[in-house]
This record gives structure tokens, C-alpha cells and sequence, in this order.
């Protein structure tokens, strides 16, 4: 299971037996289902360029790490020959990474679009490790050495480099760019934290006020994961500390998480109605944008994952519940209007950036599964 992967789905199982969303397709949005006829549920979780990765089961058996080109028909399957579990993270440049269990241990990994390519990244006396983001060639999550420590590698196990700040317990890393890294630091509590390639770089996220905070995912100047404050989990962006952090959390939501951050955009969820809901915001509480309103049918539940642009359009990846209750991998995409335009919504960046940014390093998700995020990994518990 993966960071994202661990959502919330305790808390849309709680809801799909007497809430459901109606909707039809918005105009703005396109939105495909990327479950595969031969796969019963999936989730898609990061992102690459036309690239999608995640899991799905084949046949209803264990979750097998997938990647997609954008519809149903292009699944790869990607599970490693001998794993019992596995899941993709994210991608860049051709390549995936994620983890895989064999003989009940999770080992972080990367693959180039096959089943066959799988390399293991646990290093020498690691009994364990997860790779959560990719960027320019590196990799980064955790590994276990007499606890996590957040690692990053360059596509071997032999170049781990440790990034454990001095006097931390544990340490994760969920996403990434070209310059920066981001997750958590357990000290007094579990803080979102940023580095910039070393373990002496770690600067402190965790807002003042708050219980526990994590960071998923990082583009440029901004940080995006959530924070409990008062009993509620507030999705959350920073801009390189502590007392940068805002609360994205519209008027009326339970509940909040920030998965994917690309050049000024940020993709989760919400709790809103008694519903989990794919959401959108342009760096404030008030430009949230309800992504479930451009599904088509009944859905129980919804989560943006990644979000990325490619020029002409603005991609979101993640997952749904539908009516049957089965979840299953979601792509929205809509195009990038003119540059007029395109500032009355809140997407001037994507435009004044010259279109797609460059690659870059995901989350993670999360997700209060395991970390399993699958399975032998949990989201840790609120406060």
C-alpha cells in the first residue's frame, strides 16, 4: 500500500452504505477511469509526464504495482516475479519506483516499464525500506536501520544516502524535486520536514499549534501534506517553514490532505458533506475546487493524487469509490486556458512557466494504510 494509499478509506467506508455523489461529467473536465477489465480495483498515485503508476489487482488477487499511458487499455502490470504485494509510488523519466514484499518484507524498488526490470534499492543492513519519489535520476523514502531513516538513492542500493536528522527517532521521505525533499521527522512528535540532499539541510515544518504534521510533496518554493489542529486534519501548504504554513481547509470541511504540489497548484482531498472529496486549490482556502463534481455516476468517495501540466493541459491523477464500492485508478484532465484566462483561475504559473515543469519526485500519498502504506506500514494514528 502506499502513503497515499491510506487515505481515508476508513472514513468512506464509513460513509458508502448512505451517502453516495450523483454526478454528471463537467464541461471543464475530462475524466478516465484507468481500471483495466483484467484488474478488479486500483489506485493511481503518482505521475510522469503521459506516465501514471499505482496498483491494481488482477483478478481480485494482491495488489500488484501498475502503470498506465493514460487509459484502461494501457495497464503494464509491473509486479516483480516471486513479490506477494506490490505497489509504484511515482515516476520520472521513464522509470517507476515504488516497493515490493517478498518473504514478508517490503523492499524499496525501481522499474523501466516491465516486470522483468524490477531493481532492489535495500541497502546492505536494511530490513526494510519503501521508495516513495523520484527526480532527475534519484529516489528517495525510507529505509530501516533500528528504525526508518529517510533515504534517498540514485538508482542502486549501494548509493543509499541517509538523511536521518541528528537527534530524530524516525524519519521518512514521501516526494521531491530537483532540489528538495519532503516527509517527516519524529523529535518530540511526527513533523512535516524539507530537506535539500543532506541530512544536515533538515529544516522543522511542524506548525505552531499542531499535534502532527506531514509533508507529501514538494515543487519549487512550496510544500503540501496536512496538519491536525484542534482535533481536525487540515490539508496544508508551506513555503520552507514552520511559520510559512496555511490551512487549505475550506469553510465546512471535516477533514483535509494535500497529496501532489506542481508549480503553484495543489491536489487531495477533503471531507465535505459526509463525503471524501478530489480537490484542487491555487495556494488558498477559498480556491478549492471540487474535483468529484466532474465524475460521472454514483461515487461513494474520491482523491486527487499528483498533479502535473504538460503545455496544453493540466493532468490530475488518483482514485474513486464507485457504486459497486470498488476503487478504481481516476485521470482528470482539462485544457490550460490562454494566459487571461488562465490567471482568472489561478493557472497563470503553468503559463508563465512556459508550460510543463520540469520532472519531479512525488509522495505519499499516506495514505493511513501502510505506508501498507501497504501493508506493513501505517499512517500514523491521529492525535
Amino acid at each position: 500500500m502506499s502513503v497515499k494509499s491510506v487515505l481515508t478509506v476508513a472514513a468512506m467506508a464509513a460513509v458508502s452504505g448512505t451517502l453516495a455523489l450523483t454526478t454528471t461529467a463537467s464541461g471543464a473536465w475530462t475524466v478516465t477511469n484507468l481500471n483495466s477489465p483484467a484488474t478488479f480495483q486500483s489506485r493511481a498515485l503518482g505521475h510522469s509526464g503521459a506516465q501514471q503508476v499505482g496498483w491494481a489487482t488482477p483478478g481480485g488477487g494482491p495488489r500488484h504495482a501498475s502503470l498506465w499511458s493514460g487509459s484502461a487499455a494501457s495497464w503494464v502490470d509491473l509486479h516483480p516475479a516471486g513479490a506477494e504485494f506490490s505497489a509504484a509510488e511515482d515516476a520520472d523519466g521513464g522509470i517507476q519506483v515504488g516497493s515490493a514484499f517478498f518473504g514478508g518484507t517490503r523492499f524499496a524498488g525501481l522499474w523501466s516499464g516491465t516486470a522483468a526490470s524490477w531493481v532492489n534499492l535495500n541497502p546492505s543492513g536494511s530490513t526494510g525500506s519503501i521508495a516513495y519519489a523520484a527526480h532527475g535520476g534519484r529516489q528517495a523514502g525510507f529505509v530501516t536501520l533500528g528504525g526508518s531513516r529517510a533515504a534517498m538513492w540514485s538508482g542502486t542500493a549501494a548509493s543509499f544516502v541517509n538523511l536521518h536528522p541528528s537527534g530524530a527517532s524516525a524519519s521518512q521521505i514521501f516526494g521531491m524535486d530537483g532540489a528538495s525533499q519532503v516527509g517527516f521527522t519524529t523529535t518530540s512528535v511526527n513533523g512535516a520536514s524539507l530537506w535539500t540532499g543532506t541530512a544536515a539541510s533538515w529544516v522543522n515544518l511542524h506548525p505552531t499549534g499542531s499535534t502532527l504534521s506531514f509533508a507529501y510533496d514538494v515543487s519549487g518554493s512550496q510544500q503540501g501534506g496536512y496538519a491536525w489542529m484542534s482535533g481536525v486534519r487540515r490539508a496544508s501548504l508551506w513555503t520552507g517553514s514552520a511559520a510559512s504554513w496555511t490551512d487549505l481547509n475550506p469553510v465546512g470541511a471535516t477533514d483535509g490532505i494535500v497529496w501532489g504540489v506542481d508549480n503553484g497548484i495543489q491536489v487531495g482531498s477533503i471531507q465535505l458533506g459526509g463525503l471524501q472529496r478530489a480537490s484542487l486549490w491555487n495556494g488558498t482556502a477559498g480556491s478549492w475546487e471540487d474535483l468529484s463534481l466532474a465524475l460521472p455516476g454514483t461515487w461513494f468517495g474520491s482523491e486527487a493524487t499528483s498533479v502535473w501540466a504538460d503545455g496544453a493541459s493540466l493532468w490530475i491523477s488518483g482514485w474513486g469509490i464507485d457504486a459497486s464500492g470498488a476503487e478504481s485508478a481516476l485521470l482528470w484532465s482539462r485544457p490550460i486556458p490562454a494566459p487571461g484566462a488562465a490567471a482568472l483561475l489561478g493557472l497563470g504559473g503553468l503559463i508563465a512557466g512556459g508550460g510543463a515543469p520540469p520532472p519531479r519526485l512525488i509522495h505519499p500519498h499516506p495514505h493511513p494504510h501502510p505506508h501498507p502504506h501497504t501493508h506493513p506500514h501505517t499512517h500514523p494514528a491521529p492525535p
